[in-house]
């Protein structure tokens, strides 16, 4: 039966993650030198290389990359039984990694992290802003937050905000040269401002009225990963953005930015803070999510 030791797998995992023996070693307290011996030797009991080296490089083997898929999530959790135990005795202790787009994190930000920090002061949340729909027992977080509609069906999802609308927006100088579209396949003649998630693909146009839809693929000189730019931009009067409402309702109030077929404008389930329903959720995790479960239910008003 081929053995793998505790001291080996954090070494392996400290090494998969810096990509780097060198600052493995650092974060690890050892020398590089034992840290090298150390993967020697678990390679030799798993019968298999891990890691391909270069005096420049270090990456994983795809026998590595399965590995890692496998070990960190089970290493996750057995930091996690250990932290759990030792909070029986002292505050709750821990630390929670999320994944979610900009926006997103936002309310919780605003209405949640504050008197969580103060009343829970040695749990540690790193939030990590990013448009790709991460996969986030693979990619190594605690949660994630998407729209409802995104969450896998086997993640416990906690819905923490309205529905989302979302809208076609352009500045008055933009519309003096360009007649407003009447009809969202109008806007193939215009300028748009498009969004690419981190993954590479880009954003759609999906319209909405009563039993009529369209999905457009539109066209545009300009392409971003980040709402608040694309927003920036379509009051810059470059061209029509394609945002959720909510992010422009100051400027469509004050007259900056004008809604383009808003009767065209579909809206999405809300958002939320999900994490996998068939592993034991840390202590830290577990109390995040039960703010956040009690911030949206005594929430009157979801202007934040």
């Amino acid at each position: 039966m081929l053995r793998a030791d505790l001291p080996g797998l954090t070494a392996f995992i400290a090494i998969a993650e810096h990509r780097s023996f060198s600052a493995a070693a650092r974060v690890l307290g050892v020398s590089s030198s034992a840290l090298s011996h150390s993967m020697r030797n678990l390679e030799a009991r798993l019968e298999m290389r891990l890691f391909n080296r270069t005096t420049r490089s270090v990456a994983l083997t795809e026998a590595g990359e399965q590995l890692l898929k496998g070990v960190r999530p089970l290493m996750n959790d057995l930091a996690n039984v250990v932290n759990e135990v030792t909070s029986t005795r002292i505050s709750p202790s821990g630390s929670i990694r999320i994944s979610a787009s900009e926006s997103s994190i936002r309310p919780l930000i605003r209405h949640v992290v504050p008197d969580f920090v103060a009343r829970y002061p040695h749990i540690h949340i790193e939030f990590v802003a990013d448009s790709k729909l991460q996969d986030i027992v693979g990619d190594g977080f605690d949660a994630g937050i998407r729209l409802f509609d995104d969450v896998p069906r086997d993640m416990i999802a906690i819905r923490f905000g309205p529905d989302l609308r979302f809208a076609a927006v352009a500045s008055p100088g933009y519309l003096e040269h360009h007649p407003a579209p009447q009809a969202p396949q109008d806007l193939k003649a215009h300028r748009c401002i498009r969004f690419r998630f981190t993954s590479g693909g880009l954003f759609r146009w999906d319209f909405k009225l009563d039993e009529q839809s369209a999905s457009l693929d539109v066209e545009g000189q300009i392409t971003m990963d980040n709402v608040n730019l694309m927003i920036e931009a379509a009051l810059a009067g470059i061209g029509v953005a394609w945002v959720p409402e909510a992010q422009v309702a100051d400027h469509l109030q004050n007259g900056r930015l004008i809604h383009l077929l808003p009767q065209w404008s579909p809206n999405y389930a809300g958002l939320c803070l999900y994490y996998p329903a068939n592993r034991h959720p840390p202590m830290a995790l577990r109390l995040f999510a039960q703010a956040v479960r009690e911030w949206a239910s005594q929430a009157q008003s979801w202007a934040g």
